[in-house]
């Protein structure tokens, strides 16, 4: 009885935690909520592609470990690099109008890739042109938006909320991924058992709910024009009204040091490639380790970790907590309605004994997102307590420190692999059972240095960026982000040797960037 209950609670709770949101952080710009939630759509998409896209590439097209890491690091390569022309585009032609030439781009991609075509040479000559409008789509998209984010906390009223701001916006995207893997792996598994559709087959079936996820995103963005509507215009000319363009022109960067800021930029994004490297080991190494090497099947309370149901019920928890201590009147009492049902949630959803809980690999990417949701309250929570005391560190410092949180990640997947039998690089068969604890542990350490890092990073990049070069430095940043993404490959190549080898070289990679970035940083802290 309680099951058929579940899903209709948990979405009540979703309602309950929204409006927990606005309500707790209605300091922010309206325009935050709206530009967040539009692009909460279009990550939704992104990953439900992105969770099975590696696994597809091998039971679809019989692609070998190498040949699968070159595929989807160039695919992420050009996903991350074309921000770089849709930023130039845009300092012309105005960021709202990329926005929506890239999503309108990005759609017909999806729609490319959800036609089951086989694994004809046609079938690969389709999803060679999926992927290039999904990667144009998404640099014209991605980079513009969040510049457009960055621009609702030029007024002096928002300016020193702009770390918490990005933070904010950082977690609600999340809330898209969180439920990516679980969408691709339920439709997968529909249109095989109810469609009978094969394997490989089924895959397009994931791809096609990005169609539906970009649609959601278009609506989005446009019924909530008029929040952010102050910031919609073209790069060299002002939308704004006398007032608001003072405002502006008293808050943006000196623009005299340009060089300087410049110089620091392209320092930060030279540390961040290898950050990337590293991270985006998920929709690769990790989701190969996941399926080769940790078990297939969870009992237990831990098996509740792999419903994605459960893991909204702990971020009610968290936030409830929070709200508790840190808010009045009616954000308070929902917050205690939060924890109080939530709770009764999961007392109800906890497995009988000895029931198995069967794990498929892509599950594993869903622990990323929802930590990110669940880590945001901690994170400003704990920043805006150093910032009250004078002793929040600045965002290049976080940055090392998130470089330092990935090496950990990866030295405990390293002494954690000992003497573990080599992967077969070609056939991607099953080799060992590790505990699920492993990844889920590792993704948390990542999650961790994510946090520290992604959000930080952007909020420096739209601070520091001389005004005239804000598309085009956003740009650098995803220029950054795509040569990090085209790297990922080299470990992936690397699958079949030890994987203390694997994971130390990611391990030692992360530890010297670290240490380059507190090499400079007195000059990185004179601009931030």
């Amino acid at each position: 009885m309680f099951e058929v209950l579940s899903t209709p609670l948990i979405v009540g709770l979703f309602a309950i935690w929204a409006c927990f949101l606005i309500l707790s952080y209605k300091g922010q710009p309206k325009g935050l909520w709206t530009l967040a939630l539009a692009n909460t759509g279009e990550r939704f998409g992104y990953y439900t592609m992105l969770a099975v896209f590696v696994l597809f590439l091998g039971d679809n097209f019989g692609f070998d470990s190498g040949w699968a890491s070159e595929t989807f690091s160039t695919f992420l390569f050009f996903v991350y690099l074309l921000p770089l022309l849709g930023g130039i585009l845009a300092d012309k032609y105005g960021y709202s109008r990329m926005v929506v030439i890239g999503i309108l781009i990005m759609f017909l991609g999806y729609l490319i890739l959800s036609v089951p075509l086989g694994g004809s040479s046609t079938a690969l000559v389709a999803m060679v042109a999926g992927l290039v409008f999904v990667s144009l789509g998404t640099g014209l998209f991605k980079g513009n938006l969040q510049v457009m984010v960055g621009d609702l906390y030029n007024s002096p009223e928002f300016a020193d909320k702009r770390d918490s701001g990005f933070s904010l916006f950082y977690m609600a995207i999340n809330v898209g991924a969180l439920f990516a893997p679980t969408a691709a792996i339920s439709i997968m598994d529909w249109a095989q058992q109810s469609l009978n559709y094969s394997k490989a087959d089924s895959y397009h079936f994931a791809f096609a709910v990005a169609c539906i996820s970009v649609i959601a995103s278009i609506l989005i963005y446009f019924l909530g024009r008029k929040t952010y509507a102050h910031v919609i215009g073209n790069g060299k000319k002002a939308v704004e009204t006398k007032k608001t363009a003072n405002v502006e022109e008293a808050t943006l960067p000196v623009e005299n040091d340009t060089k300087e800021r410049i110089v620091c930029l392209c320092l930060v994004f030279a540390v961040v490639i290898f950050f990337w490297m590293a991270f985006h080991q998920n929709g690769l190494t990790l989701t190969w380790f996941a399926d080769e090497y940790t078990a297939t099947t969870s009992t237990g309370i831990g098996s509740m970790l792999f419903d994605v149901r459960n893991l909204l019920a702990g971020i009610f928890i968290v936030y409830g907590a929070f709200g508790i201590f840190q808010t009045k009147g009616l954000p308070r009492v929902l917050s205690v309605v939060m924890i109080i049902v939530s709770i009764f949630f999961l007392y109800n959803m906890i497995p009988a004994p000895g029931v198995e809980t069967q794990l498929s690999a892509p599950i594993y990417q869903h622990f990323n997102a929802c930590f990110v949701v669940m880590l945001t309250p901690i994170s400003i929570a704990l920043f805006g307590w150093l910032g009250k005391k004078g002793k929040e560190p600045k965002a290049p410092v976080k940055i090392g420190l998130g470089m330092l949180v990935a090496a950990a990640a990866y030295l405990m997947l390293t002494v954690c692999s000992v003497n573990q039998p080599l992967a077969d690089a070609a056939k991607h068969t099953h080799v060992a059972d590790l505990s699920p604890s492993l990844l889920v542990n590792a993704y948390l350490i990542l999650t961790f240095a994510e946090l520290l890092l992604s959000p930080i990073g952007i909020s420096f990049v739209t601070k520091v960026a001389p005004n005239k070069y804000k598309g085009m430095m956003m740009g650098g940043w995803f220029v950054a982000t795509a040569i990090g993404n085209k790297l990922v490959s080299i470990p992936g190549h690397m699958w079949g040797m030890d994987l203390t080898i694997v994971w130390g070289t990611l391990m030692v990679i992360c530890l010297l960037a670290a240490l380059f970035i507190f090499s400079i940083i007195k000059k990185l802290n004179k601009v931030s």
